[in-house]
């Protein structure tokens, strides 16, 4: 990760872009205080040539992010079967209203 103070930044900035297309981090510090990141907004597909970038990469590697700051945990697939084996969806008595319905139902008892 590169440290760069904001002047510098501003001098350099195709420099310190190319940096990030290709995959990595600039630390933005004022007077030695951290105030931002510059990260890569998809998948760095100029740095492997011939790769083309799927739209689906940005959520693939955002979700690698947060497995890492540990804010999330992946499910383990067998665990996820077993669940939807058990889990079965819920059945409305007969004659009861569709979603829909009742939307629709909402909708014009609205005042707004």
């Amino acid at each position: 990760m590169v440290q760069v103070n904001i002047a510098t930044l501003k001098n350099h900035l195709s420099r310190h872009l190319a940096h990030v297309k290709q995959g990595g981090e600039i630390v933005v510090v004022d007077r030695d205080t951290p105030v931002a990141r510059i990260i890569p907004f998809g998948p760095a597909a100029d740095a492997i040539p011939g790769a083309k970038a799927r739209p689906d990469d940005w959520a693939v590697q955002r979700l690698a992010e947060l497995e890492r700051q540990g804010l999330v945990t992946r499910g383990d697939a067998a665990d996820v079967a077993s669940w939807v084996k058990r889990s079965r969806p819920v059945t409305l008595p007969k004659g009861s209203p569709s979603a829909v319905a009742l939307l629709l139902e909402e909708r014009r008892k609205s005042t707004r």
